[in-house]
């Protein structure tokens, strides 16, 4: 009977670890708004990012200002690798990254240890 016991509690967590690294979750997404020629959003980073999806504008300049609040090292990187970027995120700094808007498409981005994500959308 016990090990029955840890047999359903061990597939139960495995189950649980599944979902949560590769589980479809609903996505916060954010549309920038364009401005003086220039688009931004602000990114909050705490236990994942907030908005976790970005819609840029194509061909106009664009930033992101990642303000990480989370202790964990795990956060302290984001790395986006269609576009050569991995930039450390002090804790408690804004962090600006410039965004090449030139080729429209679907991106993404993720913390140093590739266990959070975010999408890039830029759209024509």
């Amino acid at each position: 009977m016990a090990q029955i016991s840890v047999l359903i509690v061990g597939m139960a967590a495995i189950g649980f670890i599944l979902w949560w690294f590769f589980g479809h979750h609903a996505t916060q997404a954010t549309v920038a708004q364009v401005t003086d020629q220039e688009q931004s959003v602000d990114i909050l980073v705490n236990g994942g990012y907030s908005p976790e999806k970005v819609v840029l504008k194509q061909g106009v300049p664009a930033t992101l200002n990642f303000t990480r609040q989370d202790a964990s090292s795990c956060l302290d990187h984001v790395v986006f690798p269609d576009f050569g970027i991995n930039q450390a995120l002090p804790r408690g700094q804004k962090v600006a990254i410039k965004i090449d808007t030139d080729q429209a498409g679907d991106y993404t981005w993720a913390c140093g240890m590739d266990m959070f994500h975010g999408k890039l959308v830029i759209t024509k």
